[in-house]
């Protein structure tokens, strides 16, 4: 169990800690609306997508935040990295550009399959307290 609070834990920072410099750094660096516009985005589209990082990765980071609205993060995100992908393939960047979403991707799917994992082990024990 705390191998996998482990996992999940630095899965979930890592992740978060991407999604913060990245809504962080479309708000502010002008290399990131450049970037939004060579792959064809609107400037508000940029600021939308800051602000939905912004609240997922708060939402993946909080205890407290409650199972459904958590795996609608984890759902907006998948959206959002698989997309990244999308994107950069068909613009046509370098290699980099279009294979660092997959490895984003890795770190989504290990940070989802360990909160799974712990919040189901966390039911199924309060179940066993309840009989």
């Amino acid at each position: 169990m705390k191998t996998q609070k482990l996992i999940f834990w630095v899965s979930t920072g890592v992740f978060s800690a991407l999604m913060l410099f990245s809504s962080y750094s479309y708000l502010t660096a002008e290399e990131m609306k450049a970037a939004f516009k060579h792959l064809g985005f609107s400037d508000y589209f940029r600021v939308e997508l800051a602000v939905a990082k912004l609240l997922g990765a708060i939402s993946l980071l909080l205890p407290a935040v409650p199972r459904p609205i958590k795996i609608m993060a984890y759902c907006g995100f998948l959206i959002t990295v698989v997309s990244a992908f999308i994107a950069h393939a068909s613009s046509g960047d370098p290699l980099p550009a279009v294979v660092t979403p997959l490895i984003v991707l890795a770190i989504l799917v290990t940070s989802y399959i360990y909160f799974d994992k712990l919040d189901r082990n966390k039911v199924s024990h309060k179940k066993g307290q309840l009989l």
